[in-house]
């Protein structure tokens, strides 16, 4: 007894000298933690992280181009912002931006958007297409490789951005074939972050063309951003038919696959291709999809959208189109001289309750297709994501808050994160994850931009911050500031 009284013994005074000299250790480590300050600490707001379902007051501190703390206590920075009565959220994530110069990304910022990535037409040559930003841009872009633009260079098609004469309808040679996949593939090796396709633009192409470049990115593990062949409810050649033919590819191949802009494609058929593609994802096929908030859409007037037909496939007349430049109405006259000079027109074709099922739906991610140049373009270029939070979660109270910011920061992240391991940090609140970070208040948020007038910047959205850095501040942008990175697979 008395050897066992004397361990036990030597056993607490053992313990008794390591907490005597761990616990103030400790005390001190926590005391240098909150007396060094952090670079940005933003305090009070509501964090709401759609990823952790984290709703609740928290002081935030940044460090260099990361979130370092997320606490319920106090902390200290070098630069501090209150963010009572603000909501902080991750930053927007836009998987569909055609506008990618400064102008747009302009516009982007003032909607809350951090990363705009150009993923359905792409670009041909990605080395050049990424070196024309590097350090010039307010927020973060990338790009597809894309089967258009690269069709469009083997085939000599005199068109600027989309195909307008050769790529069109001629079928490709077994010599082009290769030629394509071959460009495609270098795509890919210069960090292309998927395979682009706007089949509807080049209806010409054969099916095997398509399969043949799936089965690519399915061996490269990249997804598919698929514009699919055709429109509407009309038969043969309906949008159910044209995802039938992308969706057997995924399944056949083992591609990931994402369907651009399920409403404008599906039109009143909408409900029928969502069955389509929830069916195949609870069968395990990678398919996604995304629309925006709006009951139009817009493109080239000159495309293969336009050929014979057109108003049938679409289901609107000559004065449901609008001419961008001027936003007046067409008339058969006016439509014929325009078709021939080419540029952009609005498609007045989307149903409101086909466009309030998308934005309701809990899996379709919200991208906006937008394009802005000179002010003019589609009000969907400057005001989808305020929109979103403004119209149909404060107004409408469609779909709650945390729903709508799922949609637009969490789920596009994931969408990409498989082939391109720098998204896991994007999207999401918690320490680690990049600085990329919106403030807004809830009860002001909305968008300015109209079908007139597409040219306007959100309002509510307070400040915006890309990899630790204010791109907006009180509402205002950050003039000389290009902290937005490169989204690439490397």
């Amino acid at each position: 007894m008395k050897r066992s009284s004397f361990r036990w013994t030597l056993w607490l005074t053992a313990l008794l000298t390591v907490a005597t000299t761990i616990i103030p250790w400790a005390i001190d480590r926590a005391v240098d933690a909150q007396s060094t300050p952090y670079d940005i600490v933003l305090t009070g707001g509501r964090v709401l992280d759609p990823e952790s379902q984290l709703d609740g007051v928290r002081n935030i501190g940044l460090q260099g181009n990361r979130i370092a703390a997320v606490s319920a206590g106090p902390l200290r920075g070098r630069v501090t912002v209150d963010a009572t009565g603000l909501v902080i959220a991750p930053g927007l994530i836009d998987l569909h931006s055609h506008g990618q110069d400064d102008e747009n990304y302009r516009f982007k910022a003032r909607d809350g958007v951090t990363t705009a990535l150009e993923l359905e037409v792409g670009a041909a040559d990605i080395p050049a297409w990424y070196a024309e930003r590097e350090g010039k841009s307010l927020i973060n872009f990338g790009v597809t490789v894309g089967h258009v633009p690269v069709r469009m260079k083997v085939m000599g098609d005199t068109g600027s951005w989309l195909p307008r004469d050769k790529a069109i309808l001629p079928r490709a040679t077994p010599d082009q074939n290769r030629q394509i996949r071959d460009l495609i593939t270098r795509g890919l090796d210069a960090g292309a972050v998927g395979i682009g396709f706007g089949i509807a633009y080049v209806p010409g192409t054969r099916r095997e063309e398509i399969m043949d470049i799936f089965q690519l990115a399915a061996d490269r593990g990249m997804t598919c951003f698929t514009h699919v062949r055709s429109h509407g409810a009309v038969e043969p050649g309906s949008a159910l038919e044209s995802m039938q033919e992308v969706v057997a590819n995924a399944a056949a191949t083992g591609a990931s696959l994402h369907i651009v802009h399920v409403t404008s494609t599906g039109l009143v058929q909408t409900p029928e291709c969502l069955q389509l593609i929830d069916g195949a994802r609870k069968r395990g096929i990678d398919v996604t999809t995304e629309a925006y908030p709006y009951t139009a859409g817009m493109t080239g007037i000159e495309t293969a959208i336009f050929d014979e037909g057109w108003q049938q496939k679409l289901g609107v007349g000559y004065g449901d189109l609008q001419w961008v430049a001027t936003g007046e109405r067409l008339t058969a006259e006016s439509f014929a001289r325009f078709r021939k000079q080419g540029g952009l027109v609005v498609i007045h074709s989307i149903p409101e309750r086909i466009a309030h099922l998308a934005v309701t739906h809990p899996d379709i991610m919200i991208a906006s297709d937008g394009l802005i140049t000179g002010g003019k373009g589609h009000p969907r270029g400057a005001g989808s994501y305020a929109r979103m939070l403004g119209r149909y979660v404060r107004e409408e109270k469609s779909i709650t808050l945390m729903q709508a910011l799922r949609k637009m920061s969490l789920l596009p992240a994931q969408r990409l994160e498989k082939s391109v391991p720098m998204m896991r940090n994007k999207g999401r609140i918690r320490v680690g994850a990049d600085a990329d970070l919106i403030l807004f208040d809830p009860a002001r948020v909305i968008d300015r931009a109209t079908f007139e007038n597409p040219g306007q910047y959100s309002e509510g959205i307070r400040h915006v911050l890309v990899n630790g850095n204010f791109v907006v501040r009180d509402e205002k942008l950050v003039e000389g500031v290009k902290p937005g990175q490169a989204i690439r697979r490397r």
